[in-house]
């Protein structure tokens, strides 16, 4: 699968309307840290932040950012801190077909190609898939094609009752924990998008009979909670890591994540790679 553009854009004016104020003290308090210990970190005081959230005190650009760094803002939202503070967008927002992006894509291409046969993918903020490999398409095998349009969601094919969930011997505690990684998101970033995928996703009837829990009695344990998924009559076990690009000074890119699917036993280890030697095997006779 090729990357495609993704990306939402947020509203200046809505941002100017608010002020930086009320802004700065929302992420504070989601962050839950005291104008002091804020302060601190910002080698400022905490009269002079509670000066800027009332409005009684004008930031400089450079202490918006600054601000915004100890407070872990999302790149996008930086962009809306400095316009409600009467200041240009710093991060650009580059589609992801832009030319200026084209080492990037051929770089994230050759990444999760050199994965395989292990699965792995690119998504947005929003979960939508941007690319991924051969891995990744052999376990979507049996998923309607309706499900399988673009834009192509990680959370929509994993959860609904017709894509993987049926699948996944361990349907409960794995959609507990997407859902929580879900609210985690939600918690750090202000998506009207993601909360709506987040409530479509959450309201998916678990299919009936859901399979065992990962950790089953007689099992071998896990070093992290694996997905473990039926394919071609085999149970396969995988842990998933996620990777983030670091200090992005662009919202497309900030807002890319790498998930890898690493083998959470032997057994799944030795079938992706058979497999792998089988259809070498069948191409190299086309």
């Amino acid at each position: 699968m090729a990357l495609v553009a993704s990306g939402t854009t947020a509203s200046p004016a809505a941002s100017a309307a608010r002020g930086v104020g009320p802004l700065l003290r929302s992420w504070r308090e989601r962050r839950r840290i005291s104008q002091l210990e804020l302060a601190l970190r910002a080698d400022s005081s905490a009269r002079h932040i509670s000066f800027v959230e009332t409005g009684r005190s004008r930031l400089s650009e450079e202490m918006v950012l600054r601000l915004a760094e100890h407070l872990e803002v999302p790149v996008r939202e930086r962009n809306a801190l400095l316009v409600a503070a009467g200041y240009a967008p710093r991060y650009r927002q580059t589609p992801l077909d832009d030319p200026a992006l084209g080492p990037l894509r051929e770089g994230l291409e050759r990444l999760i190609r050199g994965y395989e046969p292990y699965p792995a993918l690119v998504v947005d903020a929003t979960y939508d898939v941007v690319s991924a490999n051969r891995g990744i398409t052999m376990l979507l095998e049996g998923v309607p094609q309706r499900l399988l349009a673009p834009p192509l969601n990680a959370m929509r094919l994993t959860l609904h009752p017709e894509g993987l969930a049926p699948r996944i011997r361990n349907l409960r505690e794995w959609r507990g924990h997407l859902l929580a990684q879900m609210e985690r998101q939600l918690a750090l970033h202000r998506s009207a998008a993601l909360r709506e995928l987040y409530e479509e996703v959450a309201a998916y009837p678990v299919p009936r009979g859901a399979r065992e829990a990962a950790g089953a009695p007689g099992q071998v344990p896990y070093f992290a909670l694996p997905m473990r998924i039926e394919h071609d009559g085999r149970v396969l076990s995988f842990v998933s890591s996620i990777s983030t690009f670091n200090t992005p000074m662009d919202v497309t890119v900030a807002e890319l994540a790498i998930e890898t699917f690493v083998p959470a036993d032997p057994a799944t280890v030795e079938y992706l790679h058979s497999s792998w030697a089988g259809e070498s095997r069948e191409a190299g006779r086309e």
